[in-house]
């Protein structure tokens, strides 16, 4: 691990790896035996939570989800492979990112079917915000990911204050 003078410990993204595998089961799909969306975001909320828990060793809530993707169908009896870390962290949040991959179980062969970002925000036990570990990127990947959640984080922040400032105006103008 790389020296670093903050008083913040300090982890690499892989420290955070969660691995999760799913089967698509009748109660998963549509009436078209597809994966349920909603059934996946439930998957992928559930993995990034685990990997931010295990990155700040507080309980991890959800703050946002930035974008969720679907590249294809799941099909009704396939295999969903999730694999969640933590790209960056910040002060007392982080931003994980997921991706979910169709396994062939006679081949062993993966397919891209989702990746998404989201945000957590770790809690102490009075449900406070409480310092997690910052993020040291290590490989090619890591460096690029790291990178990728500051813009990701620069761009909620400022939809954040825009969604702010639009209540406000609309408040204001409800007060006239």
């Amino acid at each position: 691990m790389a020296e670093h003078t903050s008083a913040r410990p300090c982890k690499t993204p892989a420290e955070s790896v969660v691995e999760m595998t799913e089967l698509v089961l009748p109660n998963d799909t549509n009436q078209l035996g597809n994966l349920l969306g909603g059934r996946l975001m439930h998957w992928v909320d559930i993995a990034a939570a685990l990997s931010a828990q295990r990155h700040s060793h507080h309980i991890a809530v959800t703050a946002s989800v930035d974008e969720l993707s679907f590249l294809g169908p799941v099909k009704l009896g396939q295999v969903v492979r999730l694999k969640a870390s933590v790209n960056r962290a910040f002060h007392t949040s982080m931003e994980v990112g997921v991706r979910a991959d169709v396994e062939d179980m006679r081949t062993g062969e993966l397919h891209h079917v989702s990746s998404a970002y989201l945000t957590f925000v770790a809690l102490d036990n009075n449900r406070k915000h409480v310092m997690v570990p910052e993020i040291t990127p290590i490989t090619e990947d890591d460096k690029r990911r790291f990178v990728a959640a500051g813009h990701r984080r620069e761009s909620r922040l400022r939809r954040r204050q825009e969604l702010i400032d639009m209540e406000k105006r609309r408040r204001s103008g409800d007060n006239q």
